[in-house]
């Protein structure tokens, strides 16, 4: 594996270019993005496309070249592949096999973001993309409403407005820092609130999001993880689910996550409340 530039090419490693240009193959998350990188630096090297859609059948034919003798290295478009990329599959099925895995580390987005944040980093947690259905990504932030580690995200900029309007509900107000265009020109760090974000990139009337995005989000403060929810809120939370789609069962067990109220409780009230 090979960690390759975020933005900037003038970070990338002298022993990422020696095994890049010692390889026999390349296997890549899109061969275009990394002929660019590899025309930079004037290697030449074939290439073999490695990406979530063909991750099963490529991987097989990868692992079999290196099985022959080959010697592959595995990049993503940018950072470091198998990080919240498909590149852990074909790191996990070659240990499987007993093939050999090396890494010449490179730049990582999460740990460059949360170091330029200033937030706080003695415990983090990387929580990656969310899911661009609703309904996946609220159960995903109310399973995280609870969590006092910084959390880290990756966000798309066509996604980014939603993502903050949730996340604010979900979370409720939080000091967080956005990180766009990391080690490029426009490399921007904005340290804000949750309800602050979500209004300055509101889908109506917003600022156009631009760019790639790392959004650093504070933890749950101590006194806040036990906030006392009654049963009824609880049960009102989880009907707000289940009319976005979730089942009853589901949708009280999510409330029950999020609030440490008993799921059987919520259930009885929700079931009582479709009753009535």
């Amino acid at each position: 594996m090979v960690g390759t530039p975020i933005g900037n090419l003038g970070d990338i490693s002298p022993r990422a270019l020696e095994a890049l240009e010692s390889c026999d193959f390349i296997a890549a998350e899109d061969t275009r993005v990394t002929m660019k990188l590899l025309n930079h630096f004037g290697i030449k090297k074939p290439l073999i496309s490695y990406y979530e859609h063909n991750k099963r059948t490529s991987g097989e034919v990868i692992t079999a070249r290196v099985m022959a003798g080959e010697t592959c290295v595995l990049v993503t478009d940018a950072g470091m592949p198998a990080i919240s990329d498909p590149g852990e599959n074909i790191v996990d099925k070659c240990h499987g096999l007993g093939i050999n895995v090396t890494c010449a580390p490179g730049p990582s987005a999460v740990v460059t973001a949360l170091a330029v944040s200033g937030m706080p980093s003695g415990r983090f947690a990387f929580e990656g993309f969310l899911s661009v259905n609703k309904k996946s990504r609220r159960e995903h932030l109310l399973e995280i409403k609870n969590e006092k580690r910084t959390m880290i995200f990756y966000e798309a900029p066509h996604k980014l407005a939603a993502m903050l309007a949730d996340m604010y509900e979900a979370l409720g107000e939080r000091r967080i820092a956005i990180v766009r265009e990391l080690t490029k020109l426009h490399e921007e760090v904005i340290r804000t609130t949750l309800s602050e974000a979500a209004a300055r990139y509101a889908t109506d009337g917003g600022e156009t999001p631009r760019g790639e995005f790392v959004i650093i989000v504070e933890g749950a403060a101590a006194d806040s993880v036990d906030e006392h929810y009654t049963p009824e809120q609880a049960a009102e939370m989880a009907r707000s689910l289940a009319e976005e789609g979730m089942s009853l069962s589901e949708a009280a067990k999510q409330a029950a996550k999020a609030t440490n109220l008993k799921k059987g409780d919520i259930y009885r009230l929700l079931v009582k409340g479709e009753n009535e």
